[in-house]
């Protein structure tokens, strides 16, 4: 029971570390935005959205990777809103929903880069903000 419960433990632990921040500078994440190899991807919740976004951002909130993420056609569903072949920087408001959306998609086979960085630090390092 014991060694159940410790293997049980060890799993949640290392796959809890799989995914961390990427170690991209914003200066990398401009670069790559710019050059078109990559995507901002925000999962913040629709009414953050709504009181502003950084432009060229796609919205897929974290509420709708974690709904979809359970059914059999998630990657499917993904390929509609993201592209395969691109790097994701995905932001939130503080880093934290950034991991989380960041393990489901990595289980869909994206190449996913969570900032640590959340929309308001993004927006004083100079990303630019949507016009509403």
């Amino acid at each position: 029971m014991i060694s159940r419960l410790l293997t049980a433990g060890i799993l949640l632990v290392s796959a809890a570390q799989e995914i961390d921040h990427t170690k991209d500078s914003l200066d990398t994440v401009k670069s790559a935005l710019d050059k078109k190899e990559a995507v901002l991807v925000d999962v913040r919740e629709k009414g953050e959205w709504a009181q502003g976004h950084l432009e060229g951002a796609v919205f897929v909130p974290l509420s709708w990777l974690k709904t979809e993420s359970k059914g059999d056609n998630f990657a499917e569903h993904a390929a509609e809103k993201l592209p395969a072949k691109k790097i994701l920087y995905l932001h939130c408001r503080s880093g934290g929903r950034a991991l989380t959306a960041a393990g489901l998609l990595k289980k869909a086979g994206y190449d996913v880069r969570p900032l640590k960085q959340g929309f308001d630090e993004l927006k004083d390092a100079g990303f630019p903000v949507a016009e509403k």
